[in-house]
C-alpha cells in the first residue's frame, strides 16, 4: 500500500475513526499494529513472517544482552543478532549480487562454473525496518538505553506504519516512550499533519511524477551520446526528482503520523541550500546519516585516532551507506564519490583550522553582509551533488560514463530527446526548489504556513489538494521503497 493512492486513503480514514473511538489503550495499540501488518501486506504477505520473525528475535536478545553479565556470552549474543538481521539482508538484498560477482571472478581465472539463477524477491522496507531492529540490539549491548519491556510495544515500534518501509530510520527512544501512555492527536497536531501529508503528497505526484520523472527516464534511459542540454536537464530532473520523492514520503509520514498523536523525527532540512558536503549530510536523510555516523563511523574510530583513521572511517561508512543503497557497484561509486568530496572538504578545512581562520568558517557559514559568498557555495556544493546523483541513478557504469562524458562535452551534436516543454519544467522547478532551499533553510514549513494570514493558508493548501485530485491517476511507488 502506498501513500499516494486512494486505498490508503480509506485504510487511513478507518484507522483515524478506530484511534478515536473510546477504547482501552492497548486495544487501540494492537488496532495500530494490525493495520500496520496489513499496510505491509499489501506487498507481499508472505513477507510479513520475516517482519515478524526479525521482531521477536530482537526482542528478546536485546533483553537478554541488557541483563547479562557474562562477557563471553553476551558477545556470542550479540554476533548472533548481527548474523540474524545482516544475515537476512545479505541474503534478500545482496545474494543475487554477491553470486554475480562470484560468477564474474570465477570466468576472469578461468573457473566454468554455471549455477541455477536464484529468484529472490526484495522485501519491501527490508534495509529500514532492519536497521531500525539492529539499533535496539546494539544499544541494549552497550546499556545506552532500558529494554524496551512489552512485545506490544517493541512491535509497534519496529511495524509502526508510516515509518515500516521508507523511513525516518526511528530509534527506541524516539518512540517507544509514546506507546507507553495514551496519545491521541490534538487538534492543532491534527491540521498540521493533514498539512503536511497535503504537502507531501503534492511533492510527490504533482511536482515529482507528473513534471519530473519523464523527463529524467528518457535521458537515463537512453543509449546513445546526448547533447549536453539535455544530459543536463535529465540528470537535474531526477535531481529535483529523488529529493521530491524521498522528502514527500517522509513528509507524508511524518504527517500521518501526527494525525495520530505521534511524533517522527525529521528527515530532510533543505539539503540543496547545504553549504558543503558535510552540510549535506546533515540535511539529507537525516536519520540515516546519524544512524551512519553513530554505529558506523564513530565505533571505526571516527576523528579520535589522528587525521588518517578519520578519512578512512569516512571513505568505509560513505561506501557501506551507498552499498545500503542498493546491490549495484554504481552505488558504491555513489557512496565513494561522496566520500571523496568529503575528504577533499575536510582537507582544506583543516587547513584553515591550522591557518587560524574563524569558527564560523570553518562550520559552514558566511558573512551576513556577503551573503552571496554562502550563496555561491551553496551553488556549487549543489551542482557537484548532482554528479554524484548520474551514478546512483545509472544502473550500469558504462551508462554513467556516458552521460558524464554528454554532460561535459559541451557541445549541441546528438539527437535531442527533450521537447522545448520538458526543458522549461525542469528548467523552473529544479531552480525554484534550490531558491526554496536558501530562503527556507532556517526555518521549518509549519512555521512558514502559520506565518500567513488565514486565507492565504487556506488557498494555498486547497491549491495543493486541487492539483492532486486532477493530476493523480494511478498511484505510482516511491523511489526508496527499493532500497
Amino acid at each position: 500500500m502506498i501513500f499516494n493512492s486512494y486505498t490508503f486513503i480509506a485504510f487511513f480514514i478507518i484507522i483515524l475513526l478506530l484511534h478515536n473511538l473510546p477504547l482501552s489503550w492497548r486495544t487501540k495499540k494492537i488496532n495500530l499494529l494490525l493495520a500496520s501488518y496489513l499496510f505491509y501486506a499489501a506487498w507481499n504477505p508472505p513477507f510479513i513472517l520475516l517482519l515478524w520473525l526479525s521482531t521477536v528475535i530482537d526482542f528478546y536478545v536485546g533483553r537478554a544482552l541488557y541483563t547479562e553479565v557474562n562477557k563471553s556470552k553476551k558477545r556470542m549474543l550479540f554476533v548472533l543478532s548481527l548474523i540474524g538481521n545482516l544475515g537476512m539482508l545479505c541474503f534478500f538484498k545482496y545474494g543475487t549480487f554477491l553470486l554475480d560477482n562470484f560468477l564474474f571472478i570465477c570466468d576472469l581465472i578461468g573457473i566454468d562454473y554455471n549455477p541455477a539463477t536464484p529468484s529472490i524477491i526484495l522485501p519491501a522496507g527490508i534495509s529500514f525496518y532492519t536497521f531500525t531492529t539492529l539499533c535496539y540490539t546494539i544499544d541494549m549491548y552497550h546499556k545506552r538505553s532500558e529494554p524496551v519491556k512489552s512485545m506490544l510495544d517493541f512491535s509497534l515500534f519496529v511495524t509502526f506504519f508510516p515509518h515500516l518501509v521508507a523511513g525516518p530510520i526511528v530509534r527506541p527512544p524516539q518512540l517507544v516512550p509514546q506507546f507507553e501512555t495514551e496519545r491521541s492527536a490534538t487538534k492543532k497536531q491534527f491540521y498540521d499533519g493533514l498539512l503536511l501529508l497535503s504537502l507531501g503528497l503534492f511533492m510527490k505526484v504533482v511536482l515529482a511524477d507528473a513534471m519530473l520523472s519523464g523527463t529524467a527516464d528518457t535521458i537515463f534511459n537512453s543509449k546513445e551520446v546526448l547533447p549536453t542540454l539535455d544530459a543536463w536537464i535529465g540528470v537535474l530532473a531526477f535531481s529535483g526528482q529523488i529529493f521530491l520523492d524521498f522528502a514527500g514520503y517522509s513528509t507524508c509520514a511524518i504527517g500521518v503520523a501526527l494525525c495520530l498523536g505521534f511524533v517522527l523525527p525529521q528527515n530532510f532540512n533543505y539539503p540543496y541550500a547545504a553549504i558543503g558536503f558535510s552540510d549535506f549530510w546533515k540535511r539529507w536523510h537525516i536519520t540515516l546519516s546519524a544512524w551512519l555516523r553513530d554505529y558506523l563511523y564513530i565505533p571505526l574510530g571516527g576523528n579520535r585516532h589522528g587525521q588518517l583513521r578519520t578519512y578512512f572511517s569516512l571513505m568505509v561508512t560513505m561506501l557501506l551507506g551507498g552499498l545500503w543503497h542498493g546491490a549495484n557497484w554504481t552505488f558504491v561509486a555513489w557512496g565513494g564519490l561522496h566520500g571523496l568530496y568529503l575528504w577533499i572538504e575536510k582537507f582544506f578545512r583543516d587547513r584553515r583550522k591550522s591557518q587560524g581562520e574563524s569558527h564560523a568558517s570553518l562550520h559552514h557559514e558566511y558573512d551576513p553582509n556577503k551573503p552571496w559568498i554562502g550563496f555561491a557555495y551553496a551553488l556549487l556544493t549543489f551542482m557537484a551533488i548532482n554528479i554524484t546523483w548520474v551514478f546512483f541513478r545509472a544502473d550500469t557504469f558504462g551508462k554513467s560514463w556516458q552521460l558524464l562524458y554528454s554532460m561535459f562535452k559541451f557541445d549541441a551534436t546528438g539527437s535531442p530527446l527533450l521537447t522545448s516543454l520538458a526543458i522549461i519544467k525542469v528548467a523552473v522547478i529544479v531552480p525554484l526548489i534550490f531558491l526554496c532551499h536558501w530562503f527556507m533553510r532556517k526555518t521549518k514549513v509549519l512555521d512558514v504556513a502559520y506565518q500567513l494570514k488565514w486565507w492565504k493558508l487556506g488557498l494555498a493548501w486547497s491549491t495543493l489538494i486541487l492539483l492532486l485530485v486532477w493530476v493523480q491517476e494511478s498511484g505510482s511507488s516511491f523511489i526508496y521503497f527499493q532500497f
